[in-house]
């Protein structure tokens, strides 16, 4: 099983998947002649604007409701595999496709509000319904919304409760299977709500697990502030292969700033128009705008609070390509939950590692949440098509 998921990883984690995320963001950007940049005023502005009715969500709702699926363990423990097999320059990769991601995210989700329907009450949309009625594919909006509930409906998630089990027996102690019962009740009486009440959390939960990740980020920052600009400077360097230390490594580096940015950020994957096609607004490149800054509160905040954390302090390594070891800042830890949790324990000695456990279960969770959301849409999408006898 171990070599058919690295085979499958190998080949849809090739360099053309990089290529091609890079391009069609790049392509976008282009298009749209830098939507990202020209209005990102407007973008924060209609965050709060817009107001729910009978079959819709805020707009607000529905940028939290795609945070809590593009924010999850890829902003903790993705960020310190980035950096541990591609160097400091992965961070700038990151950016980068934060930056050409806007776009597509952007694109997907004006697309998901365009070709929006009414089912059970409730707006839906997602890639399954526009690739339906906008390209007139039926058997591959079909086959999307199978593969995606299968996907988001069991595979993900186990990713996700792993990451909270994992950090929480590190930092409590508490079994992980008593951690999986915790994790099943709650996410019932979550999800059986509806969309109305996996908006109602997703507003409160997100806003608040995203802004104190980030002010304990800035806190550790302004402690150790004079290293900042060589910290920079490093990531700027490695990026382009300028660094005698990690420039042997800029082809990683690329590799692993992409394919973290893009399983971190979601965008162009499909995953965030489920959410942004059920706000009800007057317009729907409205929400395609609001969608588009949630990538860069995602990579540019979040995922950028982690990695400053991690340099800043010098508690990352770095592996070479032949598992050599070309910079190591904390010994006899395997990148993932417990190295970012042993890295904060040396940062905030007693306060990091519950730190780390509690932050992963916040993104983690809302991460489910979101999941199970978009798998209950493609199923709807599903009785739907077979209501009509396709």
């Amino acid at each position: 099983m171990n070599e058919l998921v690295s085979t499958l990883n190998g080949l849809i984690w090739s360099p053309a998947l990089i290529f091609l995320c890079l391009g069609v963001g790049l392509y976008f950007s282009l298009r749209g002649r830098f939507l990202q940049v020209r209005h990102f005023k407007e973008m924060i502005r209609l965050m709060f604007t817009g107001k729910t009715d009978e079959h819709g969500i805020t707009s607000f709702q529905a940028l939290t409701m795609t945070l809590a699926g593009r924010v999850g363990t890829g902003n903790i423990a993705g960020v310190a595999t980035a950096i541990t097999f591609g160097g400091p320059g992965a961070v700038f990769w990151m950016w980068m496709v934060a930056f050409l991601g806007a776009s597509s995210a952007f694109v997907e989700s004006t697309l998901g509000q365009v070709y929006k329907e009414k089912l059970n009450g409730e707006y839906r949309g997602g890639p399954a319904f526009y690739i339906e009625r906008g390209l007139g594919l039926k058997w591959y909006a079909w086959l999307f919304a199978i593969v995606t509930v299968f996907a988001c409906g069991l595979l993900l998630p186990g990713v996700q409760a792993n990451s909270i089990a994992s950090s929480v027996e590190t930092a409590l102690g508490i079994h992980p299977n008593t951690t999986a019962a915790i994790l099943a009740i709650m996410l019932g009486l979550i999800i059986f709500g509806g969309v109305k009440r996996i908006a109602r959390f997703a507003e409160f939960v997100v806003p608040f697990m995203a802004l104190g990740y980030i002010l304990v980020a800035c806190v550790i920052v302004l402690l150790n502030i004079e290293k900042l600009p060589e910290v920079i400077s490093l990531i700027l360097r490695s990026a382009f292969g300028l660094d005698a230390g990690f420039g042997a490594i800029i082809g990683m580096a690329i590799m692993w700033g992409v394919k973290r940015g893009v399983y971190s950020n979601e965008a162009g994957q499909g995953t965030g128009p489920h959410a942004s096609s059920a706000a009800a607004v007057s317009h729907p490149v409205k929400q395609g705008l609001v969608q588009g800054f949630s990538v860069y509160i995602d990579t540019l905040f979040v995922c950028s609070a982690t990695a400053f954390m991690l340099l800043i302090t010098g508690q990352y390594n770095v592996q070479a390509p032949d598992g050599s070891a070309m910079f190591t800042g904390i010994a006899g830890v395997a990148a993932g939950p417990g190295y970012v949790q042993t890295a904060m324990e040396n940062i905030m000695p007693g306060f990091g590692n519950i730190f780390v456990a509690v932050a992963l279960f916040f993104f983690a969770f809302t991460t489910i949440v979101a999941y199970y959301y978009i798998a209950e849409t493609n199923i709807a999408y599903i009785n739907r098509v077979f209501g009509k006898g396709c």
